[in-house]
């Protein structure tokens, strides 16, 4: 099965109408990931699959609109559809967080924290993590399945890159939450012209914007972002489903 992603939710930093936060499903091999798990994507997850059978989740970091919602999976599978050692991977305060609210992750987790350098692996995917330039540790996805890479800034500013995680990303999901650095220049986001110009550095074949705020033109950010990537841009939207191939 090649490696793919389907968008749960995509809007930066809160929920817009309709509009869940941060979420994705990654696929390969047979294997079924939810990659951050924001405000409402747990929704649509069981749009796309049973939720019960899931292979794993990964969390970027301890901001609650790429989190929160892996509060109700536990849930499932702690009292209605019953499951043991199903792995969870994220930073260590997202953890803490999680144990303060619901107590001990296990039975249904095994709850594994990772930080700058780890590599993991769920199944028939493999997960590398690269600290961002954001607010507390947040994380870098690079996900490798079925001989293709895609690369997932989560949140981060124009300090890090997407070199960090390496050559030949087939895709990559990119942030770009602000449209304009001059009002905030201490922001710990991208401009969409800053996230395809990032992409293009880091050689990345195809690019994906998310984590637009609520509010923000698609169009503008996909013709900045395509400017500076010097290819076509996509911008998320809920459902989009988008194969990586080696």
């Amino acid at each position: 099965m090649t490696l793919s992603v389907t968008v749960l939710g995509c809007s930066g930093s809160y929920p817009g109408p309709d509009e869940p936060c941060s979420g994705y499903l990654v696929r390969a091999g047979g294997t079924a990931v939810w990659l951050d798990a924001g405000f409402g994507t747990f929704a649509n997850l069981q749009r796309h699959m049973d939720p019960a059978e899931l292979d794993g989740v990964v969390l970027s970091h301890a901001h609650p609109d790429h989190w929160v919602d892996v509060l109700a999976f536990r849930t499932l599978v702690r009292w209605y559809r019953p499951r043991s050692g199903i792995p969870v991977l994220s930073p260590a305060d997202v953890r803490a967080l999680a144990v303060q609210i619901n107590g001990d992750p296990a039975p249904p987790f095994d709850w594994r924290v990772v930080e700058d350098g780890s590599v993991e692996h769920i199944g028939a995917l493999s997960f590398r993590f690269s600290r961002t330039d954001h607010q507390g540790e947040t994380l870098a996805v690079r996900v490798d399945g079925d001989g293709a890479s895609l690369g997932y800034t989560a949140d981060t500013g124009a300090a890090w890159s997407l070199r960090a995680l390496g050559p030949n990303l087939g895709l990559a999901l990119c942030e770009a939450t602000v449209e304009d650095r001059a009002p905030s220049p201490d922001l710990q986001h991208l401009t969409a012209a800053e996230a395809g110009a990032d992409a293009r550095a880091a050689g990345a074949r195809h690019l994906v914007l998310t984590h637009l705020a609520p509010g923000m033109d698609p169009a503008r950010s996909r013709a900045e972002a395509t400017e500076a990537f010097g290819a076509p841009v996509d911008v998320a939207a809920i459902d989009d489903h988008h194969e990586v191939h080696p």
